[in-house]
């Protein structure tokens, strides 16, 4: 035997070695709860929450989903927007989004995302890429007419803007990203998203080499923690297998991914977001070639943006400053 094949051999069992601790030991630890991220919650009046109801996808599995609709005919021709929800969340925690577009004239949608509140076994999805399939499964379910956009908060906007840079981006007429989650080696990335969110570097490495290889068998295991309370891990969705944290996020190439991006596309922040670095938004399109309007809310938290009525009629207005460049009219928000 060869001192090559030894020492071939002796690297491939230390890899096999490492693997194997990075997946059995390597998975995320558990924050501590967050609070800012519930106390914004508390005071809302849920009685108008419309019922869940169900389409089902391509697997046969039903996709659960909130409808507000229009409280009045939109001025300008039928529209509709489409909600993807935060990390951990459901189509609930977009209730005052969905009232604010409803009441602005528009058919709103709140999705619960496979693996999230009523849609899937909660942390799981089949494959990578079967998000984006159930978002255009739902929309060809429900035959939407007329123009359509597509919004995103957080984690949610980072898979927003995910969809964007795909093929399928001309299913939506415009895209708005609420504080979107970009990249954990982005220049707007706070330090484990500000405390919500404990990441299993390790097992992380581990299945990203193992599925290089082609090797999915342990893509179940958890690879992100969310900062829940007891309370709250009853009813949100406490971790993410493998699959389901690289499903929902923008692509990896996370400039490449902007970059494909042709559609109209605006983002809304606040100021004193936790998660995020607000300022640092602009400078990341504009870097890859994609500058948006990008609209900064003073005094506005990372969940206040999706819940305050500033935050609110500011996602109207923006939706509707993209409707008047595309058109070159002059809507007013």
């Amino acid at each position: 035997m060869s001192t090559m094949f030894i020492a071939m051999f002796v690297s491939a069992l230390l890899l096999l070695m490492l693997l194997a601790l990075g997946i059995i030991f390597g998975g995320p630890r558990e924050p501590a709860p967050m609070d800012s991220i519930y106390a914004p919650f508390k005071d809302i009046d849920y009685s108008l929450l419309p019922i869940l109801q169900r389409c089902h996808m391509r697997d046969r599995i039903a996709l659960a989903y909130r409808c507000y609709p229009a409280q009045h005919p939109h001025p300008n021709g039928t529209r509709s927007i489409v909600f993807v929800h935060g990390s951990s969340a459901s189509s609930k925690s977009m209730h005052q989004l969905g009232l604010a577009f409803a009441n602005a004239g528009y058919t709103a949608y709140t999705l619960d995302m496979r693996g999230h509140g009523a849609s899937g076994e909660k942390g799981q999805v089949r494959y990578i890429g079967q998000l984006e399939d159930d978002l255009a499964d739902f929309m060809q379910s429900m035959s939407i007419k007329g123009m359509v956009s597509l919004a995103g908060f957080s984690s949610g906007g980072g898979f927003v803007l995910r969809f964007a840079g795909s093929q399928r981006q001309h299913l939506f007429n415009n895209y708005l990203l609420l504080s979107p989650f970009i990249s954990q080696t982005a220049a707007s990335q706070r330090l484990d998203s500000g405390g919500w969110v404990k990441v299993g570097v390790p097992r992380v490495v581990a299945l990203l080499i193992l599925n290089s290889f082609g090797i999915r068998w342990f893509n179940a295991l958890s690879i992100t923690r969310f900062a829940l309370n007891e309370e709250a891990k009853q009813y949100l969705t406490p971790s993410y297998g493998f699959n389901l944290a690289q499903n929902f996020r923008p692509m990896t190439d996370y400039r490449a991914n902007i970059a494909a991006c042709k559609q109209t596309m605006s983002l809304l922040a606040g100021a004193e977001d936790e998660a995020f670095h607000a300022d640092q938004f602009a400078q990341i399109f504009a870097s890859a070639g994609k500058p948006i309007p990008v609209e900064i809310l003073p005094g506005l938290g990372h969940i206040a943006l999706s819940v305050d009525p500033r935050g609110t009629q500011a996602a109207v207005a923006a939706v509707e400053k993209m409707y008047a460049s595309a058109s070159g009219n002059l809507e007013k928000p």
